[in-house]
């Protein structure tokens, strides 16, 4: 039987080198590894729904295998591609954990800081590079920022944001993340990307 770590090597390589890493994953998910600690994690965000307005494509799950094959469309750009792609796969792993129903709403509040533990747990794992896995905690913890930025939200910290991410990283992510929904128009997500950074870069 094939080992977690093993599970762990062959998403990586998927991650790093396939055009749409999401047919292996939809197929590894429907393994036994995804039954156990630290996969479960993944696999619970199959039966994770969100809230239709935002995310017409479904559960958590559709959504985050949307933004990995965007990721991977972008990845060329990341300084660090195996950040990068593991953000993108991870970067709603808090969801599941978070999500509620609020008077008739599905809310996810503080997804982002619960999927930045998680991420780091996961990872800790199948490795030992601390570096690495507080890159990637960190862009899952900050990656709302984008959303709470554009829309003048009070939930924004640009400054305890950018001491502990790259705002480019982010920035790529967060397209990805926002690409990843069914409907997505690339040429507005473009421009509110650039605005973003716009409203990033005038607090230097």
């Amino acid at each position: 039987m094939i080992t977690k770590t093993e599970v762990f090597k062959d998403i990586e390589k998927h991650l790093l080198y396939d055009e749409t890493p999401s047919s292996y994953l939809n197929y590894i998910s429907e393994t036994a590894p995804f039954e156990e600690y630290p996969f479960k994690w993944l696999k619970d965000m199959k039966s994770t729904m969100q809230s239709p307005k935002y995310h017409p494509e479904g559960s958590v799950w559709n959504h985050t295998m949307l933004v990995v094959d965007e990721a991977a469309k972008e990845r060329h750009k990341s300084k660090n591609m195996r950040v990068f792609m593991w953000a993108a796969l991870l970067h709603d792993i808090g969801k599941p954990g978070t999500t509620k129903v609020r008077k008739g709403r599905i809310t996810s509040y503080d997804h982002d800081k619960l999927g930045a533990k998680l991420a780091k747990e996961f990872l800790k794992e199948f490795s030992q590079d601390s570096e690495f896995i507080e890159e990637v905690s960190n862009l899952v913890r900050w990656h709302m920022q984008i959303l709470f930025t554009l829309n003048g939200l009070p939930y924004g910290d640009i400054e305890e944001m950018k001491k502990h991410t790259d705002v480019e990283e982010l920035a790529l992510l967060g397209f990805c993340d926002r690409m990843g929904r069914t409907g997505a128009n690339r040429d507005e997500e473009i421009k509110n990307i650039d605005l973003f950074l716009d409203k990033v870069y005038s607090r230097v």
